[in-house]
């Protein structure tokens, strides 16, 4: 019995570290490439949208890619973060993709999980990418990486 309480111990101990492991990773920001991590390709691909791909037009600025699906519940907060920031930024676009409607996409892009976003530059290479809920603060913040500043000549 004491065997089998101390096996239970060490699974939940497991089991919550884990969670809270992935807890913190969700929604964060990571470099956007072509090539999954453990793959024979060493190098990182950029990989590129086009209008084609979204059925929408790209953003001047920046393009906030959001894919969904209908039973994803950050889904919902997750369009109205984007769709918030998109807003507020001129020239920043947001397109939401239904996953089940595109396999196609999904499998190009490794897609695992709703909602990931993709963040991508005025050409449509994928920039940045998270899997989870973002926080509005690390859109705007990766937004600042991708948009060109404006100068005060330019004004």
């Amino acid at each position: 019995m004491t065997g089998g309480l101390i096996a239970l111990a060490a699974a939940l101990a497991v089991a919550t570290v884990l969670g809270v492991t992935l807890r913190r990773r969700a929604g964060r920001f990571k470099p956007g490439t072509a090539v999954r991590p453990g793959r024979a390709e060493t190098a990182a691909q950029t990989v590129t949208l086009t209008e084609a791909d979204l059925g929408r037009s790209l953003g001047q600025q920046a393009t906030l890619v959001q894919f969904s699906t209908a039973f994803c519940a950050p889904c919902r907060p997750t369009r109205q973060i984007l769709a918030q920031v998109a807003g507020m930024v001129d020239g920043v676009t947001h397109v939401e993709v239904d996953a089940a409607a595109r396999l196609d996409l999904v499998r190009r892009l490794h897609i695992n999980s709703t909602p990931t976003v993709l963040v991508l530059g005025p050409d449509g290479a994928i920039v940045k990418r998270a899997a989870g809920l973002p926080r509005k603060a690390d859109v705007i913040a990766v937004l600042g990486t991708v948009i060109e500043p404006v100068s005060s000549g330019d004004r």
